[in-house]
């Protein structure tokens, strides 16, 4: 379950899911990531695209919308402002990821993809990763056109519950790829960026914005 705190006066969002795990969600209030002490601190240069990599010694990451990393001490944040953050966390190998699955990296199944490079790369297991779903625009909000709709929905097997019309849930469309992929514990944020516009900033709803909110996690 998600749950509302507050790190350095700063209103921030967790998950009880990943109680021990240093990771969070930040809101309008914003946050400075250098007080949280992290050796190195990586934000990948974010393009929509599906590419995951893995942190290695490298600091600048292009065109990477999905960040691997394995080291004490490594931390990692993306940017979102509607689309949906996905924070991975291997229980037995312990290592994080974070990625930003906007429409485009969600018909590419970003997730999936990165679930598949931690197994590929640590021997993570989808049974031992434990998956968040963070704020993003809701089905409510999220009207798509039919080619649009066409290509999310073709990437899962059952796609009840998943549409409205030509709205569409892209939280749940996530969460249905990650299931198919063999990940049983996914705790979904309840949040909508355009409802709760209050609490987070939405592209959709303030005109472009370039304001953004953030997906951390720290080893």
């Amino acid at each position: 379950m998600f749950y509302f705190d507050t790190l350095f006066e700063k209103k921030i969002l967790r998950s009880d899911y990943l109680e021990g795990v240093n990771h969070f969600f930040t809101t309008r209030d914003g946050f400075d990531f250098d007080k949280m002490g992290a050796k190195r601190l990586i934000t990948p240069n974010q393009t929509h695209s599906a590419n995951v990599r893995i942190a290695d010694d490298r600091m600048e990451y292009p065109e990477t919308d999905g960040l691997i990393i394995s080291n004490s001490g490594d931390a990692v944040y993306l940017r979102f402002a509607d689309c949906t953050p996905l924070m991975f966390y291997d229980t037995k190998n312990h290592i994080a990821a974070v990625s930003h699955a906007g429409w485009r990296g969600t018909a590419a199944k970003i997730g999936v993809l990165t679930v598949e490079k931690m197994h590929e790369s640590f021997g993570s297991n989808p049974e031992d990763i434990i998956a968040l779903i963070g704020p993003a625009i809701s089905i409510c909000c999220y009207e798509v056109g039919e080619d649009v709709k066409e290509k999310l929905l073709s990437t899962v097997s059952d796609t009840t519950g998943l549409f409205d019309g030509n709205k569409v849930d892209l939280k749940k469309i996530n969460s249905k790829q990650l299931e198919e992929t063999g990940i049983k514990k996914i705790d979904t944020c309840p949040y909508c960026t355009v409802c709760d516009n209050d609490k987070f900033f939405s592209y959709r709803k303030e005109n472009g914005t370039i304001n953004r909110h953030y997906a951390f996690m720290m080893l």
